[in-house]
């Protein structure tokens, strides 16, 4: 799998079910949320401004992409948690199964992030990010083209301690 070929699979809307666990709390969550997957041109100023912020020349971005989402959650059904970010991938010049992925926004915590990603033998996208008080790993794959699983675990900067476990059915609605 490549980054070119995953990000192609992704764009679209997709309606999501995630059920968390917060180790941390002691609770689980349910999340219903929409996420629209967007396509970005290469000349697009906001995934060239995020190349030059992290000082990577912007002719190595690859299948740049805008995500927003909405969603609620069985925790405050009045609440609806909302956001977007532009992510850009930087393949690995050496191996076309690896390299960065640029966000505006990251995942355990609002600040913009670089991960690391690659594909397993059987085309799971694996993305590892740190952050300042936390990392997170993420896995997600096609069990076909209008579904896909998603799997995650937010754990201590360390990485000795797990704070939230998740796992995600996404179905694609429209492409």
């Amino acid at each position: 799998m490549s980054i070119d070929r995953f990000v192609a699979q992704s764009i679209g809307r997709w309606k999501s079910q995630r059920s968390a666990h917060s180790l941390a709390f002691q609770h689980f969550e349910a999340v219903l949320s929409t996420i629209d997957i967007l396509p970005v041109e290469l000349s697009d100023r906001r995934a060239i401004d995020l190349c030059k912020a992290y000082d990577i020349d912007p002719a190595q971005m690859s299948s740049p992409f805008y995500m927003q989402w909405e969603g609620t959650s069985d925790w405050d059904d009045d609440q609806v948690m909302k956001g977007s970010t532009v992510l850009v991938p930087i393949p690995d010049s050496s191996d076309a199964t690896k390299g960065r992925l640029l966000r505006e926004q990251g995942y355990a915590e609002t600040m913009a992030a670089v991960g690391e990603y690659h594909f397993t033998d059987d085309g799971t996208f694996v993305l590892m990010t740190p952050y300042d008080r936390a990392s997170a790993e993420e896995r997600i794959w096609f069990v076909n083209p209008n579904l896909r699983f998603r799997v995650s675990s937010i754990k201590t900067s360390e990485g000795t301690g797990v704070l939230t476990a998740s796992f995600s059915s996404e179905v694609r609605t429209a492409q």
